[in-house]
């Protein structure tokens, strides 16, 4: 029960033992019911005891053990949690400093969580640039943004594009054709931080940096992309009607 907390293997059977209980235990009780061996269950009790999740007192000759009632432990637990989080915040913020290192990451929900994460502190612009299924994910978020004042220029490739509810959205539907069509996410912030992920062998993997060479780059890269499927939806027969124009196109990165 309490192992997800920190607690060890030990002190889990200890406590819910003593909280399925009706009534105080002796020590003796304890290992009968939470099959704790003899010669650990005084440490592990004095530890529940100061961890604040159980307590003692004296009857007659016994020393007895109780729990403290799970809503109490789970209070207990829930506000520690916060603390630890608001301290974990403060000190993030005491260090603070001008971070212009490329860093990886890893796990399609950790890039996406990350991609928010940006998003959510953008104070002046976002370019977002991704397929559409993972584009979906950003939509109420990047609505948000735009109704609080910041300019947000998505690109969005695939079928079917999401409606949002954004001033300027550009859309790309492939075509079979396309020779190099892989997925890919681009998210720059502020013209000062960039995020650009893509798949690696199945996998995603993603880099974050505020290097200006970097942000500057595909910052670049991204209005090439919407030029580029601009130009092609608005001449697009007369560019598959031209067989070399055709075969460049087709080689592009989407």
């Amino acid at each position: 029960m309490l192992q997800k907390f920190g607690f060890s293997q030990y002190e889990s059977k200890v406590y819910e033992a003593l909280v399925s209980s009706g009534e105080p235990m002796d020590a003796t009780t304890v290992v009968k019911y939470s099959g704790v061996p003899k010669a650990k269950i005084y440490e592990v009790l004095a530890r529940l005891i100061d961890k604040g999740v159980a307590s003692d007192t004296i009857s007659g000759k016994k020393k007895l053990y109780a729990a403290l009632p799970l809503q109490v432990v789970i209070d207990k637990l829930a506000q520690e949690f916060e603390n630890s989080i608001a301290q974990l915040r403060r000190s993030s913020e005491r260090r603070a400093y001008v971070d212009d290192q490329v860093w990886t990451i890893k796990s399609d929900t950790s890039i996406q969580a990350y991609g928010k994460h940006l998003i959510e502190g953008a104070e002046q612009s976002i370019l977002i640039s991704m397929w559409k299924d993972d584009f979906a994910a950003y939509v109420p978020l990047l609505e948000r943004k735009e109704q609080e004042g910041v300019r947000v220029e998505a690109m969005v490739t695939g079928y079917h594009v999401p409606q949002a509810r954004l001033s300027k959205l550009h859309t790309l539907t492939p075509t079979d054709e396309h020779q190099r069509l892989e997925r890919f996410a681009i998210i720059v912030v502020d013209g000062e931080r960039l995020m650009f992920g893509g798949l690696d062998h199945g996998n995603w993997q993603a880099m974050q940096t505020g290097a200006q060479p970097f942000v500057t780059f595909f910052t670049e890269f991204f209005y090439h992309d919407v030029a580029l499927a601009a130009i092609s939806q608005k001449y697009y027969d007369e560019l598959m009607q031209d067989e070399e124009m055709k075969a460049l196109l087709m080689q592009l990165r989407y």
